[in-house]
C-alpha cells in the first residue's frame, strides 16, 4: 500500500517566517532551500512535484515535509550532533601557559609556536589556534620604563599640571635634542618582488655623510615646533638654542621649559638668572616620555629620516627645515596620554594575565 504524504497546515505567522526565510539572502543555502520545499507543500504539491521544480530528490522532500509537520518552522533546522570528540582537552591550554613559564630550549632565545608544540608533543596547528585564542603574539614585544626617582610623583604631577592647566598668560614648552642623526645616502626604488607584491626596495651599501643633532622647543599649546641644527649637543649649543627660542617672545612673558636629565640641560643657574621669566621643570629619572617633543621627534623620524637619502649634512638640514616649515601650517596641540602599565603587571606571568 503506498505511503500517504502528511498535509500541511500552519498559521499566518508562520507562513510570512516561511516566505522571509525563503528569500533571505544571509541565512544558509539549506536552510532557504528547505523553507522553499515547506512552502510549495503548503500548496498542496505532492513532494514529486516540489522535487521536480526545486531539482532534489522526492525522498528529501519527505524528510522536510515530515519534519515540520511534526516540529514546525525549528524542524528546518538541523539537529545538534556531537561532533568528532575533541583531540585535545581543555588540559592543554594550562600546559602552554605553564610552558611559557619556563626556560626556552638551549638553542632558543625565547619560545615559539614551533618549540612548544615540539615540548608538549601536539601538532603547531592548535598550540598556534590557543595562543591567538588567548591573545599571546610570541613575536610581538612592548618595552617599559620605570622610573626609581623618589620625587617621581611631584615630578611628574607639576609637568601634567603644566599641560593641563598652564597659569595664565604664561607659555610652557617642550625641549630636547636628537642628537647624532645620520646623513646616509642610499639608492632606493620601488621594486616587484617575486609574489608580486611592489615594495620599497633599498640598496645593502650605503655611504655616510656624516651626523646632526637638533635641538627642538614645541609649544604645547599651539603644536608649533622650532628647531636648531648643530655640529655638537654641549652645554654652549643648549644655551645659544634657548636665547633663541626666548627672543621670539616678550621679555616680561612667563615660560615654563620642560626637559629631562642630560648634562646638559643641567648647571644652567646662571643663564636662569639672566632669564628671570624662565623656569625649567625636569621630568623625573627615565620618564623622559612625559616630554611631549618626543612625541613629535618619532613623526619627524617616520614622515622625513626613515628610508630618506642625503648626499650631505646640509641636505639633511634643509629636509629638517622644510619638514618643520610644512608642520607649522597644521600643527595643533597633542592630546597627550600614555598607556597605563600598572606596578603588578611587570610581575605578572603569562598564566595569571590569561586568569
Amino acid at each position: 500500500m503506498a505511503r500517504v504524504a502528511p498535509v500541511l497546515t500552519c498559521t499566518p505567522a508562520v507562513r510570512n517566517a516561511l516566505v522571509q526565510l525563503a528569500r533571505s539572502r544571509s541565512e544558509e543555502a539549506r536552510l532557504v532551500e528547505r523553507a522553499r520545499i515547506v512552502l510549495l507543500c503548503l500548496e498542496g504539491k505532492r513532494n514529486e512535484e516540489v522535487a521536480r521544480e526545486l531539482s532534489v530528490r522526492p525522498n528529501t522532500v519527505g524528510i522536510w515535509r515530515k519534519r515540520f509537520a511534526e516540529q514546525g518552522l525549528p524542524g528546518l533546522r538541523d539537529l545538534k550532533r556531537s561532533g568528532k570528540p575533541p583531540l585535545y582537552g581543555p588540559e592543554l591550554r594550562t600546559r602552554i601557559l605553564a610552558t611559557l613559564e619556563q626556560p626556552p630550549p638551549k638553542d632558543q632565545a625565547r619560545w615559539d609556536g614551533g618549540s612548544l608544540a615540539q615540548a608538549l608533543g601536539v601538532s603547531d596547528d592548535i598550540v598556534w589556534r590557543i595562543l591567538r585564542k588567548e591573545g599571546i603574539q610570541l613575536s610581538r614585544r612592548r618595552s617599559w620604563c620605570v622610573s626609581t626617582d623618589p620625587e617621581f610623583t611631584k615630578k611628574a604631577a607639576d609637568i601634567v599640571g603644566l599641560y593641563l592647566d598652564p597659569p595664565n598668560n604664561a607659555l610652557v614648552l617642550s625641549v630636547d635634542e636628537k642628537p647624532t642623526i645620520q646623513a646616509i645616502e642610499r639608492e632606493s626604488d620601488y621594486v616587484k618582488t617575486s609574489s608580486g607584491k611592489v615594495v620599497r626596495g633599498m640598496k645593502s651599501t650605503y655611504k655616510r655623510h656624516g651626523t646632526v643633532n637638533l635641538f627642538a622647543a614645541l609649544e604645547v599649546a599651539t603644536g608649533t615646533i622650532r628647531g636648531k641644527s648643530t655640529q655638537t649637543k654641549k652645554r654652549e649649543d643648549f644655551r645659544t638654542f634657548m636665547d633663541e627660542i626666548v627672543a621670539h617672545y616678550p621679555a616680561d612673558r612667563e615660560i615654563h621649559v620642560i626637559l629631562d636629565n642630560p648634562s646638559t640641560h643641567k648647571k644652567n643657574d646662571d643663564w636662569l638668572a639672566a632669564h628671570p621669566n624662565v623656569t625649567f621643570h625636569f621630568t623625573p629619572t627615565s620618564a623622559s616620555w612625559l616630554n611631549q617633543v618626543e612625541i613629535w621627534f618619532g613623526i619627524l623620524s617616520g614622515k622625513a629620516l626613515t628610508g630618506a637619502s642625503f648626499t650631505s649634512r646640509e641636505q639633511l638640514v634643509k629636509a629638517i627645515e622644510d619638514f618643520m616649515s610644512v608642520y607649522n601650517q597644521k600643527a595643533a596641540p597633542f592630546v597627550w596620554r600614555k598607556r597605563e602599565v600598572k606596578g603588578a603587571q611587570l610581575r605578572n606571568t603569562i598564566s595569571s594575565l590569561c586568569n
